[in-house]
C-alpha cells in the first residue's frame, strides 16, 4: 500500500481548507488532514467538522503550532504578507510546504525564504496552479514541439470580471497593499508565471502602466448608501452584494457549499437567511465606493524575455465574463488559448485552422481548470519521490521578481527596469 501523507493547513480559508483540504479529504489513499491553524476560531469550527479534524489538533496561535512538526506536509494559505514568515517557521521544523502564491511582494523576503530552504532542506511547492491544469499542459506541449516555429511573442490577458473584481480586490482580502501583495503579484502572479514558462527563458526587463479608476468615492452615485441592503440601488447595481451573493447563489443552483458565496458567510451548509446576515453586517456587504481598497483595476506588464520573446500582460477588472485568452505569434503560425470561449485555436500558416476543445481536455469537477486537482495530485508523486517540482521556490521566485518591478514601474510612470 502507497503511503498516506499527513497534512496541516495554515489558513482555513478558500484556497487552504476549501481547494486543498477539500482535495485532500476526497484523496483519501493519499492524503490525511490531521491539523488546522487559523487565527478565526469560527473558520476553525467549521472545517474541523467537515474535514473531520479533532478539535485538539486546531490551533488559533502560530506560535502554538509551530512548536513542533505535526504532519508530513505543511498547507500555508494565509494573507500574502504572512506567507514568508510561516513558510521559514515550517521549514525550520522539518516540514515540506505546499505555499499558497503569492508569496511576497519584497526581494529581500524572496531571498531570505530561498535561503533558509537551502539551509533546512525542505521542499517547497508553489501553487502555481495553472501549470498543473491540463490546458495550459496541452499549450506548452504544442508551443514546445514547434507546432508554430520559434515562438516571437505573446499577448496575454486576464479577464478578472466585474463581480470578482469587486470581490476579492475591493470588498475582500486582496483590496489593499498595506495588507497584501499588489494587484500584479495577487491575482497576476499566476500569469507571470506561465509567460515565463512558455517563452521558456529568464526575463531581463519589464514596464508597467495601471490605475485604480473608478472603484473610489468620486464615482459612488450621490444618493446612494454605504451598504448595499440599504441601498435604493440593491437590485439594480451589478456590484450589488444582493445581486452578486444572493441572487448569484440562487441562480447557481443554492449549492449547499459553493465560492465565493461562502467566504460572506461561516454558514455550512449555505442558506438565504446567514448570506443576508453575512452582507448586511460583514465586509462583502459594504458599497463598493466605499471600501478601504487601493487595489488597481487595470494594468498592463510589458516584458522582454533573455532569447528575445516579447510579451505583454493585460488584466482587467472590467470583463462580463472571465477566462484567460493568451496568444502566442511564431514564425510558422498562431496559436490561441481562449478560456473565455473553450478552446485552442492552432493556425498554421497557408493551412486550415484546428480547434481543440478544452472540455476534451479540462478534468472536471474542481478550480482552475482542474490545476488544483494536478497540483494535489502532483505533489504526491513528488513527496513519493516519483516527480520533480515544476513550480518549485527558486522558479517561482524568478517571475516574482517580475511582479515585484512591474509595480515598481508602474509606480514610477511606466519606467523600465532591468530584473536582477
Amino acid at each position: 500500500m502507497d503511503k498516506i501523507f499527513t497534512a496541516a493547513i495554515v489558513g482555513c480559508g478558500g484556497r487552504g481548507c476549501e481547494a486543498y483540504g477539500k482535495l485532500f479529504y476526497e484523496l483519501k489513499d493519499k492524503y490525511k488532514v490531521n491539523c488546522l491553524c487559523d487565527v478565526n476560531v469560527k473558520k476553525l469550527d467549521k472545517y474541523s467538522k467537515m474535514l473531520e479534524v479533532p478539535l485538539e489538533n486546531c490551533f488559533d496561535d502560530e506560535d502554538e503550532f509551530f512548536a513542533k512538526k505535526r504532519a508530513d506536509i505543511c498547507v500555508i494559505a494565509t494573507l500574502d504578507k504572512d506567507h514568508v514568515r510561516q513558510a521559514i517557521k515550517a521549514l525550520k521544523v522539518g516540514y515540506d510546504i505546499l505555499l499558497e502564491k503569492p508569496i511576497t511582494d519584497d526581494v529581500k523576503e524572496c531571498k531570505k525564504l530561498l535561503k533558509a530552504q537551502q539551509k533546512y532542506g525542505g521542499k517547497v511547492l508553489v501553487c502555481h496552479v495553472l501549470r498543473y491544469a491540463p490546458a495550459y499542459i496541452k499549450t506548452a506541449e504544442l508551443l514546445n514541439s514547434g507546432t508554430i516555429g520559434r515562438l516571437v511573442a505573446i499577448q496575454a490577458i486576464e479577464r478578472v470580471t466585474y463581480w470578482h473584481q469587486a470581490h476579492s480586490y475591493v470588498r475582500g482580502n486582496w483590496r489593499n497593499t498595506k495588507d497584501t501583495t499588489p494587484m500584479i503579484l495577487a491575482k497576476c502572479c499566476h500569469d507571470l508565471d506561465l509567460l515565463q514558462y512558455y517563452a521558456n527563458s529568464s526575463c531581463t526587463s519589464v514596464s508597467s502602466v495601471g490605475d485604480l479608476t473608478f472603484f473610489n468615492k468620486q464615482n459612488k452615485p450621490k444618493d446612494a448608501s454605504d451598504r448595499c441592503l440599504s441601498c435604493k440601488y440593491v437590485d439594480t447595481c451589478p456590484y450589488s452584494a444582493k445581486c452578486v451573493y444572493l441572487d448569484g447563489w440562487k441562480k447557481n443552483g443554492c449549492q449547499p457549499n459553493d465560492w465565493p458565496y461562502n467566504v460572506v458567510t461561516m454558514a455550512n451548509p449555505l442558506t438565504e437567511e446567514a448570506i443576508l446576515e453575512g452582507i448586511k453586517n460583514g465586509p462583502y456587504g459594504r458599497c463598493v465606493f466605499e471600501c478601504d481598497n487601493d487595489a488597481v483595476d487595470h494594468q498592463i506588464v510589458e516584458m522582454t524575455f533573455n532569447n528575445g520573446v516579447k510579451a505583454s500582460l493585460t488584466m482587467t477588472g472590467f470583463t462580463s465574463t472571465g477566462g484567460r485568452i493568451y496568444s502566442f505569434y511564431g514564425t510558422y503560425g498562431e496559436l490561441v488559448l481562449d478560456e473565455n470561449v473553450g478552446v485552442i485555436k492552432v493556425r498554421k500558416f497557408n493551412q486550415e485552422e484546428e480547434i481543440i476543445s478544452l472540455d476534451n481536455l479540462a478534468e472536471g469537477g474542481h478550480s482552475h481548470g482542474g490545476g488544483d486537482y494536478g497540483i494535489v495530485t502532483s505533489l504526491y508523486d513528488m513527496l513519493s519521490g516519483k516527480a520533480n517540482f515544476s513550480t518549485s521556490l527558486k522558479a517561482s521566485i524568478e517571475s516574482h521578481l517580475m511582479g515585484i518591478y512591474a509595480e515598481k514601474s508602474r509606480l514610477n510612470g511606466g519606467k523600465t527596469y532591468k530584473i536582477h
